[in-house]
């Protein structure tokens, strides 16, 4: 009556899992939404220790810098917003029954290959003798 393990119904795993599905969602656009910021600071960084405190002022090299960092978060956020779409918990479940279904076929085909080289009616023949 009590108790704390109650049985959860489907539907109500079927909830759960929507809401960690979703919980992991906010955490990576969090993430993105974090790296863009940092990135936008960086940047600024960059242009004044470039410009203002003059190092290596005779070449601007901070455009290297920055062009590298906002590639890098654009690849952030093509595995955020495009990749996940794609390659999200269904295509993970789909991908992991094709495995599961090919190991099953795989021992199938071990254990007939099993039988017939070793049938249990000789093996039982060799136990009686």
């Amino acid at each position: 009556m009590f108790s704390k393990n109650k049985n959860l119904s489907g539907l109500d795993l079927e909830q759960h899992e929507l809401l960690e599905t979703a919980q992991n969602r906010i955490k990576q656009k969090k993430r993105l939404f974090a790296h863009f910021v940092v990135f936008l600071i960086g940047s600024v960084f960059l242009i004044l220790v470039n410009k203002i405190l003059k190092y290596g002022e005779d070449y601007d090299w901070f455009i290297w810098g920055i062009t590298f960092w906002a590639f890098l978060c654009l690849i952030h956020a093509f595995n955020v917003f495009v990749t996940q779409k794609f390659m999200g918990k269904n295509w993970e479940r789909a991908q992991r029954e094709k495995l599961v279904a090919k190991q099953k076929q795989r021992i199938a085909e071990l254990q007939k290959e099993i039988e017939t080289d070793f049938p249990l009616s000789q093996i039982n023949k060799k136990k009686d003798l």
